[in-house]
């Protein structure tokens, strides 16, 4: 009778399994270039992150553990698919991590993982992960920590005090497309639940002078189980007004091999993108989600940006851009909040006359010239030849 030998993975193999499925997630803004080129923002292990402030930085993106309990219809980790599972213990993601930095391949650590046995030992070996670097390596730079639903206080506790960021994915906009998209989850306590004692937690180390993560975001699939855009920006804005959410991303679904929608179509990245559009006009230039110019099925334009949309609804007459409010400005197409403090602090010193002056401030003048007065005249459009 023989006797079957079992090998690990060694920290290499572990790396190529754990890093390159993470970097199955997407979590950034799709470009219009994006979208028609196909182009991906990870390399293997090495995300390269947009910043707030304009270009990227590398983000060791990897998983914990590619293991899982769930059997969620689109996920890559789900435990309906036959695939090779492995794991980092803390101490080997910890010096696989210090070692990346040593060799300047990677500016910071975003760590996610896959749930098994269950919510607290994940957290738990998340957690040592963070703090071998915190307080053993004597790690001060950037780390982006997801919480596992139903996580205990104290686990997201902790995660607030170590990270700079905390996220946790709800992944569907409410309860009813949650059961279709991950049948096992529950959205009110364990997910949305976990996100509120978060954004407590933080809100409480700022008011008492504390260290604590800087930011809460969350991430939504797009397209999988017919949800309506209409339902995932009012939860997003909801999240927004009681949670203080930073951030919303949105993940074009898109089929695994093996996996309960395996047979289901690609998601439109072009629909993601005006999701993010939509976005930023609630956070950033005051609309409200049902200001967004939905149609009856709860869906944004496809063929033009949602701003651009609203104002062909509801932009009947031009802007005078040399006394408009800022509030006024924002809701101009192609006039976004650098650009609006931009003309705001332009026309003190002069008045603002020709698409040129505008151009120059960085507004997208072939969007905003039917919608704007310059010194009382209309904005001249050069006209297409057909």
């Amino acid at each position: 009778m023989s006797t079957a030998i079992i090998m690990e993975p060694d920290i290499q193999q572990k790396l190529a399994i754990l890093g390159s499925e993470a970097a199955e997630e997407v979590t950034d803004v799709p470009a219009t270039q994006s979208i028609q080129q196909g182009i991906q923002h990870a390399t293997g292990f090495v995300y390269n992150a947009k910043q707030a402030g304009g270009g990227t930085t590398r983000l060791f993106k990897v998983l914990q553990t590619n293991a899982c309990r769930y059997r969620c219809h689109y996920c890559f980790t789900s435990c309906a698919i036959q695939r090779k599972r492995t794991t980092f213990k803390p101490d080997e993601l910890a010096t696989t991590f210090v070692s990346l930095t040593e060799q300047k391949r990677v500016d910071g650590l975003f760590l996610s993982s896959g749930i098994v046995p269950d919510a607290n030992t994940t957290m738990e070996k998340m957690l040592g992960t963070v703090e071998r670097l915190r307080l053993k390596e004597g790690y001060t730079g950037y780390i982006h920590l997801k919480l596992i639903p139903g996580a205990a206080f104290e686990y997201i506790e902790r995660a607030v005090q170590l990270a700079d960021r905390v996220s946790l994915n709800l992944e569907a906009p409410n309860q009813a497309r949650l059961n279709d998209l991950a049948p096992d989850k529950e959205f009110a306590s364990t997910m949305w639940g976990r996100l509120a004692w978060a954004a407590a937690l933080i809100k409480r180390a700022r008011q008492e002078g504390r260290p604590a993560a800087r930011s809460l975001t969350t991430q939504f699939v797009v397209g999988a189980v017919g949800e309506s855009d209409r339902e995932l920006l009012e939860t997003v804005q909801r999240a927004q007004r009681e949670l203080g959410l930073w951030r919303a991303y949105f993940s074009a679904f898109h089929p695994i091999a093996r996996s309960p929608f395996a047979e289901q179509p690609a998601a439109d990245p072009t629909r993601a993108l005006r999701l993010y559009q939509s976005d930023f006009m609630l956070r950033d230039y005051g609309f409200r989600y049902d200001e967004l110019p939905f149609d009856a099925q709860g869906l944004l334009p496809r063929d033009k940006t949602p701003k651009q949309a609203w104002a062909e609804r509801h932009l009947h007459a031009p802007v005078e851009l040399n006394c408009a409010t800022r509030q006024q400005l924002l809701r101009i197409p192609g006039i976004g909040p650098k650009s609006a403090d931009k003309i705001i602090a332009a026309r003190r010193a002069a008045k603002l006359r020709d698409l040129a002056q505008l151009r120059a401030l960085g507004v997208t003048t072939s969007w905003a010239a039917p919608y704007v007065l310059l010194d009382g005249r209309r904005a001249a459009v050069q006209l297409g030849l057909w």
